[in-house]
């Protein structure tokens, strides 16, 4: 539903009423929502926090209930949905306004002229939200009503109406704390205002994104009690924290809500404003706390920190970010968990880490050679001890491959990788429906050469005989692997280790022996070709195909219950990520240069600028239906999205201007 459908609002709103903003706090935990108010998702929460960062995140706050009191009448300024379909109350018909620069606010406007602003913050470093109204225009008394709904759940779980729900509050002047499940934290509220308890359940809300996809998706919360502010010559304001030690960071020793929030809002103004771009200032929500370190999230609202995400994404959040000393904690703070020459593909919430990737550790060989150059070309000097340990990481993952490792993961003879056994996926084409392995690419895949040659390269630096074994790889590569039939290359060989069979599918994943790495393993007119081929059949606005329109099992929507969705997840469905191969490999085979390079940023840089604000605001999504319209969907605000963007940013001609605000373009705008 567009918001220029409100009648109530005085000009057109700039985004959806669906469309989602997120305040990431740099643990792990966020904000996030609608512009609406609507919480269409299980994630959809005004405090969730990751209790171990940046995992075991918990929601605690999921939403409020806010009324408005004024002389002609009680009017809703939230939204509420509750199955089966019902909106009530419908707050967003008085919704003339919303931006989410600096940070998400919303403007209400009610039928007898009062105006009310509305505004959500989360500092970094904090596992705390703000909240904060006003009135704008109109005169007389105004009162505001805020009734928090609470559960207390793992994030990706529903809450349900229980008796052990901890009810009990204690509360004194200007604060009020509320008592929480076993295990989590009790959550702080700091006010302006006056609290009355009056507990109750509210029931049967109902999630439309959840039922899309085809999951639970209904849920209810407690509400222990009410605030109450008068408007008419103050501000309120309502501190939301996960425990004592988030209340103590987001109070920073401040007497009064007020002057704390006022505190926070310079801090923050001044942090943001750092940032060059809206890109710039997306990416910071990724880079996140881990232990002692730091780490990437590969998405919001549901991923947390995946190796080959993480090593990716670092290569255009930080590196063409310019956040260089950021990039060098994250390699350092992952080098010490090399296993037998592979890093973890995830951590999980519980349990061991996860080692099912054969790229991921490859990724971070190609990371480290680029941040080391980085620093070289930025005059930084790296600790020894620093420069050691990555060092000696990439040597034992590059020992670990061709020692052979997990997961049949090997050098073979040809000095190629093999990898990949029954049931198990290993490439980051992984999607996997109960028993069935969707796209097992099991053999020596495509992209897994050219990453792999490139890791050769960088450990050549260090010790000659990779630099033998990268040799004999490239020349086995480039006699195996062309597929002059399709102009272009075959996405394995040796498929499922049987010598000489191939897979031809036509794939994205050729893209990485053209572009997007530092060595390219196919020049000249065989290059041409792959791009050309590429462009024709995978390429759309939002990013590449992940299987060619006619493949056997092309799937053009990405769409359905979980088997559906991940049936279609590497069957046709688009990848922004894959945007920035593309795209590096297109500039080069058309001989680079300032005109390249602005023809590029017009044809397919462009239209994801325009995505900004479409789905996740002033993010980039997972993924979108490989067919037209090109619908967004998976997570909203996906890193490794974000990341390859800002590295095409950083390459596009300088007279061209940075993404600063909404982008001019549509994606209905632009024609294939």
């Amino acid at each position: 539903m567009r918001a220029d459908s409100n009648p109530n609002a005085a000009a057109p709103l700039r985004y959806a009423l669906d469309a989602e903003w997120l305040e990431a706090d740099g643990l792990g935990g966020f904000a996030s929502g609608t512009v609406s108010g609507v919480r269409t998702r299980r994630y959809h929460a005004l405090l969730l926090a990751a209790i171990t960062p940046p995992t075991g995140r918990s929601v605690l706050v999921n939403g409020l209930e806010l009324w408005v009191e004024t002389a002609s009448g009680t009017y809703p300024i939230s939204t509420q949905r509750y199955a089966p379909g019902v909106t009530h109350p419908n707050g967003a018909t008085h919704l003339a306004g919303f931006e989410p620069e600096p940070w998400p606010r919303w403007t209400f406007r009610l039928p007898d002229g009062t105006a009310i602003e509305q505004e959500l913050l989360v500092a970094k470093g904090t596992a705390a939200t703000w909240l904060a109204w006003r009135r704008s225009a109109g005169e007389g008394p105004v009162r505001l009503h805020a009734k928090p709904l609470f559960s207390g759940r793992d994030s990706h779980a529903l809450h349900h109406e229980s008796a052990a729900f901890p009810f009990a509050v204690v509360a004194d002047e200007g604060r009020v704390e509320f008592a929480a499940y076993s295990g989590l934290p009790g959550v702080i509220v700091r006010h302006n205002g006056t609290f009355v308890p009056r507990p109750e359940w509210f029931r049967a809300f109902q999630y439309d994104e959840e039922l899309h996809r085809g999951l639970d998706c209904v849920e209810d919360l407690a509400a222990p009690g009410e605030f109450h502010f008068d408007l008419a010559n103050d501000e309120a304001v309502l501190l939301l924290a996960a425990g004592v030690d988030a209340e103590a960071a987001a109070m920073a020793a401040q007497p009064g809500v007020e002057r704390a929030v006022r505190r926070v809002r310079a801090a923050e103004t001044k942090r943001r404003a750092r940032f060059a771009s809206r890109l710039h200032r997306a990416a910071d929500a990724y880079l996140v706390k881990r232990g002692e370190g730091s780490t990437i999230v590969a998405g919001y609202p549901w991923f947390t920190d995946w190796g080959r995400d993480t090593f990716i994404a670092l290569r255009g959040l930080c590196l063409a970010g310019g956040r260089l000393d950021v990039a060098g904690a994250i390699l350092l703070e992952w080098a010490g968990a090399v296993s037998e020459g592979l890093l973890p593909n995830r951590f999980a919430d519980q349990g061991a880490p996860e080692y099912n990737a054969v790229d991921a550790s490859l990724w971070y060989v190609v990371a480290v050679g680029e941040w080391l150059d980085a620093m070289a070309a930025a005059k930084k000097r790296v600790a020894a001890t620093t420069r050691r340990a990555l060092v000696a990481a990439t040597q034992a993952i590059l020992e670990g491959y061709a020692r052979g490792t997990r997961y049949g993961i090997r050098m073979d003879a040809d000095g190629l990788i093999a990898s990949g056994e029954p049931g198990v996926q290993l490439t980051w084409m992984d999607a996997k429906v109960g028993d069935w392995v969707v796209t097992p690419r099991t053999g020596k895949a495509v992209e897994i050469q050219a990453l792999w040659i490139n890791a050769l390269d960088f450990g050549a630096r260090s010790e000659a005989r990779w630099g033998e074994i990268r040799d004999r790889a490239r020349a086995a590569f480039e006699a195996r692997f062309w597929n002059e039939t399709a102009g272009a290359l075959y996405d394995v060989v040796d498929l499922d280790h049987h010598a000489g069979a191939v897979n031809s599918a036509f794939r994205p994943n050729q893209i990485f022996a053209v572009g997007g790495l530092p060595v390219r393993l196919i020049e000249g007119p065989r290059a041409r070709r792959i791009v050309d081929a590429v462009e024709a059949r995978l390429w759309t606005p939002m990013g590449l195909r992940s299987l060619a329109p006619g493949e056997p099992g092309y799937a053009p929507h990405y769409a359905g219950g979980v088997s559906e969705r991940d049936g279609a997840y590497h069957q046709g469905t688009v990848w922004p990520w894959l945007i920035g191969a593309f795209v590096d490999a297109w500039v080069n085979v058309r001989g680079d240069g300032e005109a390249v390079r602005a023809e590029a940023r017009r044809r397919f840089v462009a239209p994801l600028l325009a995505h900004l604000d479409a789905a996740g605001i002033g993010h980039v999504s997972e993924v979108a239906d490989a067919e037209p319209p090109h619908t967004p969907g998976g997570c909203p605000f996906q890193a490794w999205s974000v990341g390859e963007l800002l590295r095409l940013e950083a390459t596009m001609p300088a007279h061209v201007s940075p993404v600063a605000g909404p982008a001019a373009l549509s994606l209905a705008s632009i024609t294939l």
